[in-house]
Formats: C-alpha cells, structure tokens, sequence
C-alpha cells in the first residue's frame, strides 16, 4: 500500500486492486499542489467520502464525471450528489459495511457536522459525519476519523477492526488539537503508524503537526508527517 497526502485531509492510496482517494478537496485547497492533480486522478476506482463539508466533498463530482469512479459516501450525502450527476455511488451509514473489489469501507461515528450551502443560501444536512474503517485483502488495516473530537467509543472502533493504520485529524478548532489527537492515539488504539492531517492549509487551523508530534513521543506508534504529495509506503 502506498499512501500519499494531499493536503488537508485528503488523500490518494495505491493498492493492488484500487486507487482510492479520501476527501478529495483540490479546488481551493491552499495545500494542494495543482500539479499533481492529473496522477491523483489516474486509474482511480473510488472515491471516499467522511462527510459532507466543502473541504472534504471537494472535486469529488467533477473526479467522478471524469473518471466513472465509484462514489461511496452516507446515504444522505450520496443521494445528494446523484443529483447532481454522480452515477457511480455506494450508500451506507453509520455502522453499516460496503464490500468493494479487494477492500471494505466502514463506516463509524465521528463528532462533528455535516451539511454544505448551497448557490441559494439554503443550508443542507448531508447525513453524520463518519470516520471510514478500511479492511483490504492484503494490505494494513486502515481508519480514516474524518474530522473529529477524542470520543470513548473510539476503543470500540479499535476493538472491532483492530486499524493499523491512523490518518488522525489534529488542526484544532474544527477537530482534535494535537495533544488531545496524541491522546485518543494512546489511549484507545494500537496503530503501528499515525499519519496527521487536516492542518497546515486554512490560517485559522494549527499550521504543523509539532504538538501532535510531541505528544506522541515515546509511545509505540510509529509518527509519519509527510510533505504535501509526500508518500508513505508500507
């Protein structure tokens, strides 16, 4: 598996059988390198979805009209982008399991919101928001939190899918701050790695992963701070 960060929280992962983007928010990313743009949409097979916010929708329906990637996202959430021309979609909510060509996507809680407004003003709900829990066939369990607080179920998360893998969000305001990150990370799963994400992009968000990193030290996760487009194999 090789998983590359795009910026903010998206990001690309290569299997043997998929390439998978995550939140793939380009247009308007200040962190995006627009450069890469045409390799991250390269044979891509699915598109991942952890709730309905702008910087995580993204350029998903453009990505999917282009591509005839799958779509999977909440139920609400991948109703409202069928119509908007999204034909390729897999629907599921929270607690539910979609079994696709060589991985599953589960999805569970996260504490955050979810709803978008529109050119009219109205604002819409798009469903819960969801950390996605990705089991492959041969590859390291991986869990997405999406945007997210520290929550106690998350040692149910780690019961039930035993994740590998952390892509953990740590830019404060809108998520987890770094040390409280570094806290559910030690407190509730056994990651072998964490990567951070969903910093370093907007001002108004923590604009590196020190904090994150700090807390971390001398616990037993191995920390990956990747540079923007930077990859990380396993």
């Amino acid at each position: 598996m090789k998983i590359k960060w795009l910026g903010h929280s998206a990001f690309h992962l290569e299997t043997a059988k998929a390439r998978i983007l995550i939140d793939p928010f380009f247009t308007g990313n200040p962190s995006f390198d627009e450069s890469t743009r045409k390799d991250s949409a390269a044979g891509l097979t699915h598109i991942l979805l952890t709730h309905g916010h702008g910087d995580h929708v993204g350029d998903t329906i453009a990505l999917a009209k282009e591509t005839g990637a799958t779509v999977v996202a909440n139920a609400d959430l991948a109703a409202w982008l069928g119509s908007r021309g999204v034909k390729a979609l897999e629907m599921g909510n929270t607690g539910g399991t979609i079994h696709l060509d060589g991985f599953s996507t589960t999805f569970v809680n996260a504490l955050h919101s979810s709803a978008q407004i529109t050119e009219d003003g109205v604002s819409h709900s798009l469903g819960n928001s969801n950390g996605l829990v990705l089991h492959f066939e041969d590859e390291p369990t991986l869990y997405h939190m999406g945007d997210t607080d520290i929550f106690s179920d998350m040692a149910l998360i780690n019961e039930l899918h035993q994740p590998e893998i952390g892509l953990v969000p740590i830019g404060d305001r809108f998520t987890m701050g770094g040390a409280v990150a570094a806290l559910a990370c030690q407190r509730f799963f056994k990651f072998g790695t964490a990567i951070p994400c969903h910093y370093g992009s907007f001002g108004i968000i923590d604009q590196t992963a020190d904090t994150f990193v700090a807390a971390m030290d001398g616990g037993k996760a191995k920390v990956e701070v990747p540079a923007v487009g930077g990859i990380v194999s396993f």
